[in-house]
C-alpha cells in the first residue's frame, strides 16, 4: 500500500513554536505552509525558519510536506530550491490545474536535485486541486509524473472560483470530490480531502470526514490539532473490520491450498475483489499500528 496519509496537519511556517508543538499531535503528515498562512512581507523569513527547522529538528515517523507558493509568483522557485536543499522531500503544489503545471515543477526539481547531488526523482509531489479546471484535469494531473504521490482537494478556492457558497451538506462538492477520488484510484496515488474551516463544529467535521472515507479518500487535511484524532478514528479500521478481514484472508488461503474455487465467510460468497479489500484493510491496520 501507499504510505499512511490519514491526516495532513497544516502548520504555518512563520510560527517557530509550532515546529515543536505540531508533531506532538502525531499526524501522519505535516504540511508546513509557505503560501496562504504566511503574510507577503514574511515569505522570505518564514522560508528561512522552515529550512533551519528541517535541518535541526527530528520529526520521527511523521511525513513532512511543504506547501510552496505557486511557481508563477516571485517566491515559488526559491521555495523549491531552498527547502529541497534543506532536506525536504515532499512538495505540495498549490492551485494545480494542468499536467503542464506538474511537469514544470518536475523539471525544476530535477535541476535542484542535480545541483545538490540528490538522486533525480527523490522529491515527491502532492498536487492541490483547487479550481474547476483542476478538477476536470485531475486524471491528467495525477498521472503527469511518477513523482506524484497524492492529489488533494481544496474546497475553499474551488467554491470561490465556481461562484457558490460552501455549505455543511457539501452538495456543491459532490462531483469534484468523487472525480478526484476516481482519478487518484486510476493513478494509484492517494486522494486527500479538503479542510473543514469551522474548528468549533467538531460534529460537522466528523460527518464530512466520514463522508470522505465513504467516497474513497485516503485521508483528510486538518487545520487544527483536535481534528487529527477524529480523522484517525474514522480512517483506521475497526476491530470488527480487522477480524473479518483476517477471516477472509485465512479462508482464501485455505481454499487455495485445497484447490477450492468458491468460498464463503459469514454466509457470504468471497471472490477476488473481497479478498483484495480485506488485504488492504489488514495492511492499513498494520500501518496504523493497531495490528502487528
Amino acid at each position: 500500500m501507499n504510505k499512511l496519509r490519514r491526516t495532513m496537519l497544516f502548520c504555518p511556517a512563520s510560527e517557530p513554536k509550532m515546529f515543536y508543538n505540531t508533531p506532538v499531535y502525531n499526524p501522519d503528515c505535516i504540511i508546513f505552509d509557505l503560501e496562504d498562512a504566511v503574510a507577503y512581507a514574511e515569505k522570505d523569513s518564514a522560508r528561512d525558519l522552515l529550512c533551519e527547522a528541517v535541518k535541526t529538528l527530528d520529526f520521527k515517523d511523521i511525513e513532512i510536506f511543504v506547501r510552496i507558493n505557486p511557481l508563477y509568483t516571485t517566491f515559488g522557485e526559491t521555495d523549491v530550491r531552498e527547502v529541497v536543499k534543506a532536506g525536504v522531500r515532499n512538495i505540495r503544489l498549490p492551485m494545480c490545474e494542468t499536467a503542464e503545471d506538474v511537469k514544470k515543477l518536475e523539471v525544476l526539481l530535477a535541476e535542484v536535485e542535480k545541483e545538490n547531488n540528490i538522486e533525480v526523482g527523490t522529491v515527491k509531489i502532492q498536487c492541490a486541486i483547487e479550481t474547476p479546471k483542476g478538477v476536470l484535469n485531475a486524471l491528467a494531473i495525477a498521472t503527469a509524473s511518477p513523482r506524484v504521490v497524492a492529489i488533494s482537494f481544496g474546497a475553499e478556492d474551488y467554491t470561490r472560483t465556481l461562484g457558490v457558497d460552501r455549505t455543511k451538506t457539501a452538495k456543491e462538492l459532490t462531483h469534484a470530490r468523487s472525480y478526484i477520488v476516481l482519478a487518484a484510484s486510476v493513478a494509484n496515488v492517494d486522494a486527500i480531502d479538503t479542510v473543514w474551516a469551522d474548528v468549533s463544529d467538531i460534529e460537522g467535521f466528523r460527518a464530512e470526514a466520514q463522508e470522505a472515507k465513504i467516497l474513497g479518500f485516503s485521508g483528510k487535511s486538518c487545520i487544527h490539532p483536535a481534528q487529527v484524532k477524529e480523522v484517525h478514528k474514522i480512517f483506521t479500521p475497526s476491530s470488527e473490520e480487522i477480524e473479518k478481514s483476517l477471516r477472509i484472508i485465512s479462508a482464501a488461503k485455505e481454499a487455495e491450498e485445497k484447490g477450492v474455487g468458491v468460498i464463503t465467510v459469514d454466509g457470504k460468497m468471497v471472490d477476488v475483489p473481497v479478498i483484495q479489500k480485506a488485504e488492504r484493510i489488514v495492511d492499513l491496520a498494520k500501518a496504523a499500528k493497531v495490528l502487528k
